[in-house]
């Protein structure tokens, strides 16, 4: 039987980054450290580094989101890093989209733990629910697939002109420039990195930029947000 590893205390940079919100930072440690670790959600061997590796690398994030936007996590799992952006801007409004069952019950019920009014927990695939989640001006994402993929899934879930910020590691460079073409057909005008989290993190947390323009996925996906609309339309008239 495997000893349990433990949850190391918050490190003091945390309490500048969540500021009021550190209390519910910890708890949600806490609850990753636990119920996460028993359900799957989270290797025990990430529990050491949870609030280096996972909550301070995503909660930095905030420094490229626009205030007051509307912001959709996809693939969020358990959380991250659409929870640790949530407690560290309550301006938002996030959406933390996620297929399974087991990982949307954890998600509903952290988000009724630490009381994230701003925060909605739908259960879906980003390709399923297109058209029926409204458009947002932001996507994010941390370790769900290569850029190509992941752009198919969340450039279409953006308002025109919105972006998709994605976590991503020494190899961003690298998936840009392969999913040069891929983008382009999915109507993104430009792909960039950035380095957020100066004296905060060590390493600095790397986020691939992605911008549309006035079509998010192209125009094989405005056909189909066209088509539910109508759709969704019709259902409210009958």
């Amino acid at each position: 039987m495997t000893e349990e590893a433990e949850l190391p205390q918050a490190p003091e940079v945390a309490r500048t980054v969540f500021g009021e919100f550190f209390p519910e930072a910890v708890r949600y440690a806490e609850l990753l450290a636990d119920t996460g670790v028993k359900r799957g959600l989270i290797g025990p061997r990430e529990v050491p580094r949870l609030w280096e590796r996972h909550l301070l690398n995503c909660a930095v994030l905030s420094e490229v989101v626009p205030e007051g936007v509307t912001v959709c996590d996809v693939g969020s799992g358990a959380g991250l890093p659409g929870i640790p952006l949530a407690l560290v801007r309550p301006d938002l409004k996030i959406t933390l989209l996620e297929p399974l069952l087991r990982r949307t019950n954890f998600l509903q019920e952290v988000v009724e733990l630490l009381g994230l009014d701003h925060v909605t927990v739908v259960r879906g695939r980003a390709e399923e629910v297109l058209g029926t989640l409204p458009p947002v001006h932001v996507v994010t994402a941390r370790a769900v697939a290569p850029l190509d993929r992941l752009a198919g899934w969340g450039v279409p879930l953006l308002r025109p002109y919105g972006e998709m910020l994605a976590l991503k590691g020494d190899t961003a460079e690298e998936e840009i420039q392969g999913a040069r073409a891929a983008l382009s057909k999915l109507g993104v005008v430009d792909a960039s990195v950035l380095h957020v989290g100066e004296g905060l993190v060590d390493p600095l947390a790397t986020v691939v930029r992605v911008e549309v323009g006035e079509s998010p996925g192209g125009v094989r996906f405005a056909a189909k947000r066209a088509k539910a609309a109508r759709t969704s339309r019709t259902r409210r008239r009958r």
